[in-house]
């Protein structure tokens, strides 16, 4: 029988499960094909264009627009395609090795993620999450986005006091600052050159993780840590 630590484990998703890059790449792909289907031009052209776009800090949907010259093809239309498309993403296997340990190891998992509600769970069920997580808290769906402390104290007050609470995220501007005012320990993944949102650790030590790991692997470590 496994002895489960005395842990709620809570993730962030985009670029801490999954790469947020791959997100888009899916969206526009999508985007892509339906300018496709109403112009003449080619659909990887299109999606190069829409790529380019967006690594040289431009307006995307601007460009393919501008590119596409019809009155079918508003930003409208593109923002929905964005948000409302069935993405093609996954875990890595890593990350799949990691979920199955913690589902085995501690007392709880769970999720906080801000956005939309149908576009946060389209990704859920795209990388086959719900079965690893025991609650689920989308910002759209909560009233509150990080780094609100009602988005964290949800775990606290369902649990109480007897555990202990690690986050791990991405995001340095707002993922930390509220796991670390409740005394929670605190993990942040460092960006492999694709985060959606660049990082800095040229913070107050409000904002600062605890750890900083490299590879969502190092997560057992971290338990060993924290016990």
């Amino acid at each position: 029988m496994t002895i489960k630590h005395n842990i709620v484990f809570v993730f962030d998703l985009d670029d801490t499960l999954y790469k947020e890059i791959d997100f888009l790449k899916s969206a526009y792909k999508e985007i892509s094909q339906f300018i496709s289907e109403k112009t003449n031009l080619n659909p990887q052209t299109i999606f190069d264009k829409m790529l380019a776009a967006y690594y040289d800090g431009g307006n995307p949907f601007q460009t393919v627009i501008d590119l596409a010259q019809s009155s079918e093809i508003q930003i409208s239309k593109l923002l929905s395609i964005y948000r409302n498309h069935q993405p093609h993403i996954s875990l890595s296997s890593e990350t799949q090795s990691v979920l199955k340990f913690l589902k085995k190891s501690v007392y709880k998992i769970g999720l906080i993620t801000d956005g939309r509600s149908v576009q946060q769970r389209s990704k859920i069920k795209a990388l086959a999450l719900e079965s690893y997580f025991d609650d689920i808290i989308i910002s759209e769906e909560f009233g509150s986005e990080k780094p609100c402390l009602d988005n964290f104290n949800f775990y606290s007050n369902k649990y109480g006091d007897k555990y202990q609470y690690i986050y791990i995220g991405d995001n340095t501007s707002k993922d930390f600052v509220g796991p670390n005012a409740l005394n929670w320990h605190s993990i942040c993944l460092i960006d492999a050159g694709e985060n959606i949102h660049k990082q800095t650790f040229d913070l107050e030590v409000k904002f600062k993780p605890l750890f900083v790991i490299n590879s969502i692997i190092q997560i057992p470590e971290i338990l060993k840590k924290v016990e």
